[in-house]
C-alpha cells in the first residue's frame, strides 16, 4: 500500500482540469458490471454511504425529471439535498448538487486525489482498474457523506439496476420509472431481462414505487418486492394520475394516491412528465407517511412548479422557435411525437437528429417520422456516433410507410452546419426540434445559449 499511496501522492492531480481528465481518462476501461471494485473502494473508505439517506432511482425513460422533481420538491420542504445524476448536459460538476449547486471543483479535486491511489491499487490487483463511473460514484458518496451533509441524496442509477454501481447502496425508498428497449446490448433484449435488471434495486423491506406499465415488466417487479418483502406501489394501481389540461408553458394534472388526492402543476411539459411526477409524488407520499418527512402541501405544489429540466422539451430560442428534447430510444420518440402536437401550434416541423451507434433507430424513426416535414439528420460529435448514412438509410426504408408523402431528408455530417439549415429553414410560423442523443443535445443547447465552457458526457 505504502508505495502505491507515495506514487499517488507524487502523482497527485494540480487542478479541475486535471481531475476531470484523469476520471474520464477511465472510460477506456468501459461500463464494466459488477459491485466488486466499488465495494472494495468503499470499505477502504470506511463505508461512507451508510451515513446517508438514498433515493434510488432507475428505469430507461425518465430519470432524469423524476430526480429534478424530487430534488425541487425535498428543498422548497427545507431538506438539504444531494443529488447523483448522469449524464450531463453543461459540465462534469453537475453530476454531483447540493441543493442544485454543483460540487466546487476544488472540492473535486481533493476527492479524486483521495481516491486515486486507491484506484491504481485496485488497477494492479486482479479485478482490474476502478471505471470512470465506479470512481465517479465514489466521489459522490464522500462528498455527501464527508463533505456537505444533505438530509436526503437522490441518487440515479447509471444502467440497469442489479449490476449498477450504484446499487452498493441501502434507500430509504426505491423508483423505478418506466423499461423500455435501450442499452440491451449490456441489458438483454426482452422487456423481462430489462425489468430483472431494474428490479436490482429493490432491497429487503425498501419500499419501491414504480409507474411501469407492461404486463411481463409488472410480473418481474411484483414477484422481486414479493421475495424483498418489499411494498410495491405500482401506477394504476396503488396510485393514479389524470392529466388536466396543459399548453407551451405549463400543465396540470389530478395525483390519486392511497392517503390523499392532490392537483399538480408543471412547469415540464408533455403527458409522460405527468407520469414521472405521479411516481415522484407517490415517493413522497411514501415518506410523508412512513418516514416522518415534513413535506407541506405548499412546498410540494410549488416544488413541482418550479421544477425545470435542461434538455427535455425545452424551448431554447424563440426566433424560430427551436425546442430541444434528448429523446433517443423508441419509448422516448413515441411520447416526443404524441407530445409536440399536443403542446405547440405550427405550420411546418423540421426535425435536426443526431445518435450514437448503439440505439432502437429503426423503432426510433417509426414513431417520429409521421409528424415531420422536414428532417435534417447529422452526427454527433461524440465517439460512439451513428454513421450518418446508416441513418439515412433506414429513413430510406420507412420513408414508403411511416413518413409524410413529401418528406424533405437533408443529411448534412456537421451538426453547427445542420443547426444552421435548421434556424435558416424554421420560419415564423413553424416549429424547430432537436433531438437524439444528450451529447449532440448539450452541444446545440450551449450554442444556442450561448455557454462557452460547456463539457459534456457521461
Amino acid at each position: 500500500m505504502g508505495a502505491h499511496t507515495e506514487e499517488g501522492n507524487k502523482q497527485s492531480l494540480q487542478d479541475y482540469n486535471e481531475a476531470v481528465e484523469w476520471i474520464n481518462g477511465l472510460i477506456a476501461f468501459g461500463i464494466r458490471p459488477g459491485l466488486e471494485r466499488i465495494e472494495l473502494m468503499m470499505e477502504r473508505l470506511g463505508n461512507p454511504q451508510r451515513k446517508l439517506k438514498f433515493i434510488h432511482v432507475a428505469g430507461t425513460n425518465g430519470k432524469g425529471s423524476s430526480c429534478a422533481f424530487l430534488t425541487s420538491t425535498l428543498m422548497k420542504a427545507g431538506f438539504d439535498v444531494g443529488t447523483f445524476t448522469s449524464p450531463y448536459i453543461t459540465k462534469f460538476t453537475n453530476r454531483f448538487q447540493f441543493n442544485g449547486q454543483d460540487i466546487p471543483e476544488a472540492t473535486l479535486v481533493s476527492l479524486s486525489n483521495r481516491i486515486l491511489p486507491l484506484v491504481e491499487e485496485i488497477a494492479d490487483s486482479e479485478l482490474g482498474s476502478p471505471t470512470m463511473f465506479e470512481v465517479s460514484t465514489a466521489i459522490a458518496i464522500l462528498y455527501f457523506a464527508e463533505e456537505c451533509y444533505p438530509d436526503v441524496v437522490v441518487w440515479e442509477t447509471g444502467l440497469g439496476g442489479r449490476m449498477d454501481v450504484t446499487n452498493i447502496v441501502t434507500p430509504i425508498v426505491s423508483l423505478i420509472t418506466n423499461i423500455g428497449m435501450d442499452h440491451t446490448d449490456v441489458l438483454g433484449d426482452t422487456i423481462e431481462q430489462i425489468a430483472s435488471e431494474k428490479a436490482g434495486i429493490i432491497k429487503p423491506g425498501v419500499p419501491v414505487v414504480s409507474c411501469v406499465e407492461q404486463p411481463e415488466a409488472i410480473e418481474v417487479l411484483r414477484r422481486t418486492a414479493q421475495e424483498q418483502r418489499s411494498t410495491l406501489y405500482l401506477l394504476g394501481e396503488q396510485f393514479t394520475y389524470e392529466r388536466l389540461e396543459g399548453d407551451d408553458h405549463e400543465q396540470s394534472m389530478d395525483f390519486h394516491g392511497p392517503f390523499r388526492e392532490l392537483v399538480l402543476k408543471l412547469s415540464l411539459l408533455g403527458e409522460h412528465q405527468c407520469k414521472n411526477a405521479a411516481g415522484v409524488m407517490m415517493v413522497l407520499e411514501v415518506l410523508r407517511q412512513y418516514m416522518a418527512f415534513a413535506l407541506e402541501d405548499e412546498a410540494i405544489l410549488s416544488g413541482f412548479r418550479s421544477t425545470a429540466w435542461a434538455g427535455r422539451m425545452e424551448q431554447v430560442n424563440n426566433e424560430p422557435r427551436i425546442v430541444l428534447d434528448g429523446a433517443h430510444n423508441p419509448e422516448g420518440a413515441q411520447m416526443l411525437a404524441r407530445s409536440i402536437p399536443d403542446i405547440y401550434k405550427y405550420r411546418k416541423l423540421n426535425l435536426m437528429m443526431g445518435m450514437l451507434a448503439n440505439k432502437h433507430h429503426r423503432g426510433y424513426l417509426e414513431h417520429i417520422l409521421p409528424i415531420v416535414d422536414t428532417l435534417i439528420l447529422t452526427e454527433p460529435d461524440f465517439r460512439k456516433k451513428m454513421d450518418v448514412e446508416a441513418l439515412h438509410s433506414i429513413v430510406e426504408q420507412l420513408k414508403e410507410t411511416k413518413a409524410k408523402e413529401n418528406l424533405e431528408i437533408i443529411v448534412e455530417r456537421d451538426w453547427k452546419k445542420a443547426l444552421e439549415l435548421l434556424m435558416s429553414r424554421t420560419e415564423r410560423e413553424d416549429l424547430g426540434v432537436v433531438t437524439g442523443t444528450l451529447y449532440m443535445i448539450s452541444d446545440v443547447r450551449a450554442t444556442l445559449l450561448h455557454h462557452t465552457d460547456s463539457e459534456k458526457g457521461w
